[in-house]
């Protein structure tokens, strides 16, 4: 059983940079295709980022290219979500999803609990 768990969400300014991490365990992380989705209450989930098992293939949202970079380290189980220039339409709660395809866009079997990032103006 994969288990996801997400870290560094918070309070920023408009214009500043977070960093969220997301720790696996329980499967074999290597082998996974990982997302990162956010979600506003009454809003649907929106795949923000994606990077496949390989790194051979990155997802962007239109509305986070050139301002979020995904990244993983196979190593230590752990996806990265770099958020440069932030702005307050980018507040939501933030999820770590995997799948176990080498392609990006799908369904996501695995999810974290969310990490709330919240960006002021």
């Amino acid at each position: 059983q994969v288990q996801l768990v997400e870290s560094g969400g918070g309070l920023v300014q408009a214009g500043g940079s977070l960093r969220l991490s997301c720790a696996g365990s329980g499967g074999t992380f290597s082998i996974a295709t990982m997302g990162w989705f956010r979600q506003f209450p009454g809003k649907e989930r929106e795949l923000v980022a994606a990077i496949s098992r390989s790194r051979g293939t990155t997802y962007y949202a239109d509305s986070v290219k050139g301002r979020f970079t995904i990244s993983r380290d196979n190593a230590k189980n752990t996806v990265f979500l770099q958020m440069n220039s932030l702005q307050p339409e980018d507040t939501d709660v933030y999820y770590c999803a995997a799948r176990y395809s080498d392609l990006v866009l799908g369904p996501y079997g695995y999810w974290g609990q969310g990490t709330q990032v919240t960006v002021s103006s």
